[in-house]
């Protein structure tokens, strides 16, 4: 069984005489952000997919408004990831500034992909553009990722802070300062709160969430603070890579300014809640400051100290993410769209609820286990796949 991937290629090859003796080699890969990638998309799959939407346990449900349950952390995790991720992947080439326009190509490029797959994803098997939700998941991630690309190959860390702290501020005031047109004084509800507005001027209602119609948790304006999260993951992977201090001082470094963070979007949820739907200031410093924490740890165990048993589990989703969360969004709105007779006779019901009442009702009577049973069949499902595919070495990149 492997225990960690294989490290990234060292470069060889000099440059002429006329430039630097030879390219700096690129980093080794960290294990640590695999596994807390691959953490993060497991724990993505099992809120997704609860057997019953009806009956979930608190920590795997979203908060519905103001607060921040556990399930509230997966997708500022992902972001502040993939902020690291770009630190790595990218670091090398970004010294030479000959490289930097096919560095931006390659960042516009993946972005153009990942909105592409996130369109697919909410037209599948309903080929409606009329309708189609635009927001979403996947383009949330392409815009973040497309704006912490280019701020990484083009500004300075200092300048990045300084972004950070430009947008949490600016933020702030767009929420609680401008008054919202048709509804007044600027406020924090759902569907009169200045991001909904936008989202309804410039997208119209009918490609937002369906649950809403009024407004989108991955709406246009929330898009803007998702950005710092990313930067925070900027701020974090330069610290990780810089070349001068110790492991130990790094990790430090990064417990001390996660918890920094955290206690500062504590302090700041006092007049502007935590909220994942509007992704308050505050909700990004909260989140990740425990993102800071978690993979300060994670570096520790597995980077520096080395340990690698029951880790593979975890890389095998992390070398994967993004495959299996778009392969899993289909597959789960297949289900749900697929309607099969009702074997009461009152009518069709979904695929996935005859499933679940086939495989987990009739032995978990306590719904909310029932429903927690076939979530995480669902997670060893794709752990099996995901395993086949490392054991082969299938890494599927956008």
């Amino acid at each position: 069984m492997p225990s960690s991937l294989p490290t990234a290629r060292p470069t060889s090859a000099l440059l002429s005489a006329t430039g630097p003796a030879a390219m700096p080699a690129p980093p080794p890969r960290l294990v640590s952000l695999d596994v807390f990638r691959g953490l993060t998309v497991m724990a993505m799959i099992l809120v997704n997919n609860p057997g019953d939407w009806g009956h979930i346990y608190a920590p795997l449900a979203h908060a519905e408004w103001h607060g921040c349950t556990p399930a509230d952390l997966i997708f500022p995790f992902f972001l502040f990831i993939m902020g690291v991720s770009i630190v790595y992947g990218l670091d090398t080439a970004r010294r030479d500034y000959s490289q930097h326009g096919a560095l931006l190509g390659r960042v516009l490029r993946r972005s153009v992909v990942l909105f592409g797959l996130g369109l697919f994803a909410s037209l599948f098997l309903q080929w409606d553009f009329a309708t189609v939700r635009i927001p979403g998941v996947l383009a949330r991630i392409a815009l973040v990722f497309l704006v912490c690309g280019v701020l990484f190959v083009k500004t300075t860390w200092r300048q990045q802070a300084w972004v950070l702290a430009v947008v949490l501020v600016g933020y702030n005031v767009l929420l609680q300062l401008v008054p919202v047109p048709g509804f007044g004084p600027a406020n924090l509800e759902p569907a009169t709160n200045l991001g909904a507005w936008l989202d309804r001027l410039l997208l119209g209602e009918a490609h937002l969430w369906k649950i809403s119609k009024t407004w989108d948790p991955e709406g246009l304006l929330g898009t803007l603070p998702a950005v710092g999260t990313g930067l925070m993951g900027l701020l974090a992977g330069r610290g990780l890579r810089a070349a001068g201090p110790a492991a130990a001082a790094k990790v430090a470094w990064l417990l001390v300014a996660g918890g920094a963070t955290l206690l500062l979007g504590l302090f700041w949820s006092s007049w502007l809640p935590l909220n994942k739907n509007l992704w308050t200031s505050s909700y990004v410093l909260y989140t990740g400051g425990i993102a800071a924490g978690v993979l300060a740890a994670l570096y520790w165990l597995c980077d520096v100290r080395g340990y690698r048993r029951g880790t593979t589990a975890f890389v095998v989703f992390g070398v994967n993410a993004i495959t299996v969360f778009f392969l899993s969004s289909l597959i789960a709105r297949g289900l749900n769209m697929w309607q099969v007779a009702n074997p009461t006779g009152a009518g069709t019901i979904s695929l996935k609820q005859r499933l679940v009442d086939l495989l987990f009702v009739p032995y978990f009577p306590d719904p909310y286990l029932a429903s927690l049973a076939g979530a995480t069949a669902c997670v060893l499902i794709w752990l099996a796949v995901l395993w086949v595919m490392y054991e082969r070495r299938i890494f599927l990149k956008v």
